[in-house]
């Protein structure tokens, strides 16, 4: 088995635009995404605004704490899961699941995490 980090990035604007229907289809895809991974997925979470990050930077003795994101971008992190499974394969077709895809804005990376077991 492999775990994964499953990101979900999309346009922050037009996250917060979006609309009910709009959500309830993201929405359906996370639920069939959680169906389909059952026990594989062993953390998940929906990110706050980037608007809410606090960003860490080197600054001598003690780095420089600021709020809000590192860059200005378009596109922000909306989410995550970390799966184990099979393999890469596995974990592709568990991210086709996601509603992000659906959407013209979005975009689902999937990312092998090392193991130091």
């Amino acid at each position: 088995m492999a775990q994964y980090l499953i990101l979900i990035y999309g346009d922050e604007a037009r996250w917060d635009a979006a609309t009910a229907e709009e959500w309830r289809q993201i929405d359906e895809g996370h639920r069939a995404f959680r169906a389909r991974a059952g026990s594989a997925i062993i953390g998940s979470g929906q990110l706050e605004s980037s608007r809410m990050a606090t960003t860490l930077r080197p600054g001598g003795e003690r780095p420089l704490v600021t709020d809000g994101p590192f860059l200005e971008t378009k596109e922000v992190l909306g989410g995550f899961y970390v799966v184990d499974v099979a393999d890469l394969d596995a974990a592709l077709d568990l991210a086709r699941e996601l509603g992000e895809l659906q959407h013209d804005h979005s975009a689902v990376q999937v990312h092998p995490l090392v193991s130091h077991g």
